[in-house]
């Protein structure tokens, strides 16, 4: 199978009856990828993975979505920066799945020592922490960003931009997004003029590797 016939499914993990806004990542990998893409989405979670006990209840029910796909794709990438479910996922498929928060992580620490990390939460997820580790120097949460629904609006994106300046203040070379929400608005390519920096994004990055690995 050629590489531009690659077809990855996309497990998102918000739920919400407006497709255009579910399919944007899907649409956002095709358009620089060349690929195909199947967006799935979790049941009754409008507000998205923001506290334990949203990515607890994320972690079960991304494995479900996962094996429902695994045999229309040839790739699968959960589009969350925590990784909610990604190893129980890996179990049951016969396809590669990236988690985009670990796969983020890896990538920033290819192009740089220091990493200063965006985040939608107070603390930074585990997936990331753990591939990082001490080469992570600052970390924050955008003024007034809590959920997903936040980066929506103008305020919640001057935020992260604002962000960005604190993390180079602090000393970073590599800004990571650790919320695909912030694929969602935009962010990366702003951000990267901004500060001059390589800013990665972890739709495009676990995509990226979903869709040529």
């Amino acid at each position: 199978m050629s590489r531009a016939s690659r077809t990855v499914g996309v497990l998102r993990v918000v739920t919400s009856d407006d497709e255009e806004f579910l399919g944007t990542h899907g649409r956002i990998l095709e358009a620089e990828l060349g690929i195909t893409t199947v967006t799935r989405a979790i049941p009754d979670q409008p507000r998205g993975v923001h506290d334990d006990a949203s990515f607890a209840a994320a972690s079960s029910k991304i494995p479900v979505l996962a094996r429902e796909l695994n045999d229309q794709v040839d790739a699968l990438l959960i589009s969350c920066a925590a990784d909610p479910g990604l190893e129980a996922a890996r179990r049951l498929c016969s396809v590669p799945v990236t988690g985009a928060g670990s796969a983020a992580a890896a990538v920033a620490l290819a192009l740089g020592t220091r990493i200063g990390v965006l985040d939608l939460t107070p603390q930074t997820p585990v997936s990331v922490t753990s591939v990082l580790g001490d080469r992570l120097i600052a970390s924050l949460q955008p003024e007034g960003v809590h959920e997903t629904a936040d980066l929506l609006t103008a305020s919640g994106f001057e935020a992260c931009l604002r962000g960005g300046d604190e993390l180079v203040a602090a000393g970073a070379d590599v800004v990571m997004l650790a919320c695909t929400g912030m694929t969602t608005i935009g962010l990366a390519e702003p951000l990267r003029e901004r500060l001059g920096l390589p800013v990665v994004d972890a739709v495009r990055t676990g995509g990226l590797l979903a869709a040529r690995f």
